[in-house]
């Protein structure tokens, strides 16, 4: 787990649980990447904009969508996209939810490569990280007692958000 990982009570379920300053989150990426070594291209930088503006689950072939209607760097060529999304995975600056097959923005661009359960509404369609080091490594420690040497994990926690909870109590039930 990263050296920034702490529990929340809440889980930080509030809608817009995102990234709320896309600009931000780029120079930080930036940052991260000239402090480990790495280059972070201009259609990286572009797409780890996109995925962070979107406050929300983003899949690759919507953001293939914007980087095309967008012009520019990788307008042209789609698997650099997928390459971009390659490599910011790889170093831990966006999670992909493998249930809805999706990207999200990390919450801690500056720390290395970390495991995270997500909690992922299935009205709205909302994803939160869960910032809780006490789960991930429960699971890890359960696993290792079994025997098992766990080489990623992906914790994805489907339901309803509080909002959407409270939606569906109040009888309207729109999302």
């Amino acid at each position: 787990m990263g050296k920034h990982a702490h529990t929340h009570a809440s889980a930080c379920i509030a809608p817009g649980h995102h990234v709320h300053d896309a600009g931000g989150f780029v120079r930080a990426v930036e940052r991260a990447c000239q402090e480990r070594g790495l280059r972070l291209t201009p259609i990286r930088a572009r797409v780890l904009r996109l995925v962070a503006e979107a406050g929300r689950p983003v899949k690759a072939y919507d953001l293939l969508d914007q980087v095309r209607a967008g012009k520019g760097v990788g307008a042209d060529a789609p698997p650099t996209v997928y390459r971009a999304l390659d490599f910011l995975l790889a170093n831990g600056f966006i999670h992909k939810l493998q249930s809805v097959n999706a990207f999200v923005a990390c919450h801690h661009p500056d720390s290395a490569q970390h495991s995270v359960p997500f909690l992922i509404c299935n009205r709205c369609h909302g994803a939160v990280e869960l910032e809780d080091a006490d789960v991930v490594a429960a699971l890890d420690a359960r696993a290792r007692a079994l025997g098992f040497v766990p080489q990623a994990q992906t914790l994805e926690v489907h339901g309803l958000c509080a909002e959407c909870a409270d939606a569906g109590r109040d009888g309207d039930g729109a999302a």
